[in-house]
């Protein structure tokens, strides 16, 4: 697998298939700043979807899990877990640690909502 970076923005490029186009599950996989925090992220099928534990360990390092799980159930926030390649690709980009097995993503839009119903629990910055 290979990674290429320009400026802040990594790409993994898409599968082709011989006729040119991306074949469906491919993903795209980016950094984007949310709260002052660089996040690493996949594109896929047009949805930004970000790790979970990464969310957790940098985003809201200060708030315990249990308390962050009541959020995400009271905003019906769902998470998927990811795929294999999806997983790689995750630790290719430092998201997740390497010896993870396992990974949930969550969309942006959900993230945006946690963060919003969030922002009291946590010390200003």
């Amino acid at each position: 697998m290979f990674l290429t970076c320009e400026g802040t923005f990594g790409i993994v490029p898409a599968t082709m298939d011989y006729s040119g186009e991306a074949r469906p599950g491919d993903f795209h996989a980016g950094y984007q700043e949310i709260e002052g925090i660089n996040l690493g992220y996949l594109q896929v099928n047009g949805t930004q979807m970000f790790a979970l534990a990464q969310v957790l360990s940098d985003l809201f390092k200060d708030i315990p899990r249990t308390t962050i799980s009541k959020k995400m159930e009271t905003l019906k926030i769902k998470s998927r877990r990811c795929d294999l390649k999806e997983l790689r690709t995750l630790k290719a980009i430092n998201s997740v640690p390497t010896r993870a097995v396992k990974c949930s993503l969550i969309s942006k839009a959900d993230l945006e909502a946690l963060c919003t119903s969030c922002k009291s629990l946590s010390p200003r910055r």
